[in-house]
């Protein structure tokens, strides 16, 4: 049997494969954040079609901190009831499923939220649109919204849960000298920049107990010279780990980059999948916690070469799990074709018209 298909466990999350569905905006939820029947049945197909693991889309702990519209929400205690019949459809299909916690910080959406976006400093090139830069009492309030957030995720059944700080949402906004620019303990040397993950992922773990998974998603590096680098990536990962953080998942880039990730469209070839390798050979030297790999894995040989060879211990995606939800029962029945997803982004067109995400080519091409 592959390596892949064995089980395994995240501290005491037992998974029945080794893939993730790494975690989207779905565009499914209603205009507060609460789950929908449509939401529910997107969770549902995954767990039936074989996921280990499945991430939520990115749930925003605070309503100042959405970030698209009919996003999914985790900030209030009026949301748990449907976050359970959620977890609770896809733990009747066998399936695990964890929150995750985020906040968008400069990329929430005013006209939404109807609230001043919040920063962590006043950064170069910072929008002519009002923001407000975070003051140490706002920190605090941030890190107990994080914490309450993952007490809703554990009183609605998740699995665990993740926090997200990849990709330049606030979190990211933190790590990344791009936009931290503060002079006091949250800014300057790493440790600094830092330092509201280490306060969120303790603030979370007194609410939810040791034995309950906490992971993080975090950008290896910004892709911008002036951006978060490998270095000081890697060192944030080794003082959570020494925390007590139970997985990492890596992903890379900012949204306010064209360069997302080094070759996020049209992969067409092998080589051209799996683009964090690099840093996730050196994240694995240093830590000794399951690292969860995403970015344009699409071969079940790759996916399997990378777990084979060490360079991680999940595997993790979004895109092909949009166009394929059954794709890892595909791929353990013994067809081992490669994802049906062309790497085109155009499954997130409908999500901005409110239809949720779905892939608009499979559907072209079943109407051809």
């Amino acid at each position: 049997m592959s390596q892949l298909f064995k089980q395994t466990k995240i501290n005491n999350m037992v998974l029945a494969n080794r893939f993730v569905r790494s975690a989207t905006w779905e565009g499914m939820a209603s205009e507060d954040g609460s789950v929908t029947p449509k939401l529910i049945n997107t969770m549902t197909e995954l767990a039936k079609g074989g996921v280990g693991m499945i991430i939520t889309g990115h749930a925003y702990v605070r309503p100042e901190g959405q970030a698209s519209p009919w996003q999914l929400g985790i900030y209030k205690d009026e949301l748990v009831p449907g976050l359970k019949e959620m977890t609770g459809a896809v733990h009747d299909c066998g399936g695990k499923i964890v929150a995750q916690l985020a906040h968008a910080g400069h990329f929430a959406i005013e006209q939404i939220t109807k609230q001043i976006p919040v920063v962590v400093s006043n950064f170069e090139g910072l929008a002519d649109s009002p923001r407000k830069e975070l003051q140490l009492r706002d920190i605090q309030k941030l890190v107990s919204a994080f914490a309450d957030a993952a007490k809703r995720a554990k009183n609605a059944a998740f699995d665990g849960v993740q926090i997200h700080s990849a990709h330049g949402y606030l979190l990211s906004q933190f790590l990344s000298p791009i936009f931290n620019k503060r002079s006091d303990e949250y800014g300057g040397a790493i440790q600094n920049r830092a330092r509201i993950h280490l306060e969120i992922y303790q603030a979370i773990r007194n609410a939810v107990g040791n034995d309950y998974p906490v992971m993080i998603k975090i950008n290896c590096q910004d892709f911008d010279e002036d951006g978060l680098n490998v270095e000081d990536s890697l060192e944030t990962v080794k003082m959570l780990a020494d925390a007590g953080l139970d997985a990492v998942e890596l992903s890379g880039g900012l949204l306010t980059n064209k360069k997302l990730s080094p070759a996020r469209m049209g992969i067409k070839s092998e080589d051209q999948e799996a683009y964090f390798r690099e840093s996730a050979v050196k994240f694995k030297r240093e830590i000794d916690i399951p690292l969860i790999l995403v970015g344009g894995i699409r071969s079940f040989e790759v996916a399997e070469e990378i777990v084979d060879k060490g360079i991680a211990d999940y595997i993790s995606m979004s895109r092909p799990l949009i166009r394929e939800p059954d794709l890892i029962k595909r791929w353990e029945s013994g067809d081992r074709r490669k994802a049906q997803c062309k790497s085109d982004n155009q499954c997130f067109s409908p999500a901005m018209q409110g239809k949720g995400v779905y892939c608009i080519t499979r559907e072209r091409e079943q109407s051809d």
